[in-house]
């Protein structure tokens, strides 16, 4: 973790989750008691026809709620897309955008990532914007030269918003990288802020994802500057998130 900086534990449900998972929702909303509370934040970001159901099941709960992406544009000509605007208009106060699902499956480049993550501040969410070398970027040691240029390319001029580096071969496949390569790739990613932010680039937290589930995030949440967890397919349980939310250290 990095001292001084409040973790945030961020669960993805992907493309997954009727209406009737809105019950594990409730559970965690339920759990997120006061203690938790002054300890870390929580995010759940469901599929988009879930947003209003899921933000009406977490109000009063602090429990926040994100979508996971948006368009860059306000409104317009763009079927089947969600404006960051739609997204806080259906409760929602964060989204994801960049996710290496949306990088590979729609060609997403880090320009596209960049917009998307200004217009998300421009409807006052709160952007979480990932990046990751894929596993031949990694073998052929260009891991911090992708991270480098996805963090220039990617982030907006303001340091509001959150950054989680998830490995892309790590991502539900079950395998992380070492502690030794979380901690490389945290310490980068805090250098880079610091040196584009100032001041402001030490409190930008920095997330971790890629298969974290109750066993391992104990150990992963103890790493410098992994400052909290974006978490898929341990996040469509309550029990499971909560687990993790319980390894934050404090």
């Amino acid at each position: 973790m990095t001292p001084g900086v409040k973790p945030l534990i961020a669960g993805n449900w992907k493309m997954n989750g009727t209406r009737a998972s809105l019950r594990e929702l409730v559970a965690m909303a339920e759990a997120y008691d006061g203690a938790m509370r002054k300890r870390l934040d929580m995010l759940v970001c469901v599929p988009a026809t879930l947003l209003h159901a899921a933000a009406s099941a977490a109000l009063g709960s602090r429990l926040m709620i994100g979508a996971q992406d948006c368009h860059v544009a306000a409104s317009g000509a763009h079927t089947g897309d969600i404006a960051a605007e739609m997204i806080a208009d259906a409760g929602a106060v964060a989204v994801i955008v960049g996710h290496s699902e949306r990088r590979t499956d729609h060609r997403e480049t880090d320009g596209l990532v960049r917009a998307k993550a200004e217009a998300a501040l421009r409807a006052d969410l709160l952007p979480v914007i990932c990046i990751g070398e894929t596993g031949a970027e990694r073998q052929a040691g260009q891991t911090l030269d992708v991270l480098g240029a996805q963090l220039d390319g990617s982030l907006p001029s303001a340091p509001a918003v959150v950054v989680a580096y998830e490995p892309v071969w790590a991502i539900g496949t079950g395998l992380t990288p070492t502690m030794a390569d979380i901690a490389e790739a945290h310490h980068f990613v805090r250098e880079r802020l610091v040196a584009r932010h100032g001041p402001a680039g030490r409190a930008m937290r920095i997330l971790y994802g890629g298969s974290v589930k109750p066993a391992n995030a104990a150990e992963i949440l103890a790493i410098d500057h992994v400052d909290g967890a974006l978490v898929g397919g341990a996040s469509l349980k309550s029990a499971d998130l909560l687990a993790i939310c319980a390894c934050c250290p404090g």
